[in-house]
């Protein structure tokens, strides 16, 4: 059940998720550019990656000195729910603000 809490926990942070979405963009492979979308810093970045690579999330490929950091089958899923949850939730603050209105 901890494991379960943990990852629950991470996903649903806005960070994580931004770094999340952001893997889907095939020009954002590398932490620095991560930490840029996701506005925080690279070492919170680094350690949401190993977080996320503990739970097959993302995969770390090392070419050189050079470091890629790419979803998993997992991570695509995952990413595509995130998507449409945040849109989900935008529709439905949309209404919400309508019907105030």
């Amino acid at each position: 059940m901890g494991q379960y809490r943990r990852i629950v926990g991470l996903l649903l942070h806005e960070k994580p998720a931004k770094i999340i979405l952001g893997l889907k963009d095939p020009k954002k492979r590398y932490a620095s550019a991560l930490s840029k979308e996701a506005d925080c810093t690279y070492t919170h970045t680094l350690k949401i990656l190993t977080e996320l690579e503990k739970h097959g999330i993302v995969k770390f490929k090392k070419t050189g000195r050079v470091k890629d950091v790419e979803l998993t089958d997992v991570g695509v899923d995952i990413a595509h729910m995130l998507e449409g949850l945040l849109r989900h939730l935008e529709k439905v603050s949309e209404e919400e603000s309508v019907e105030s209105k």
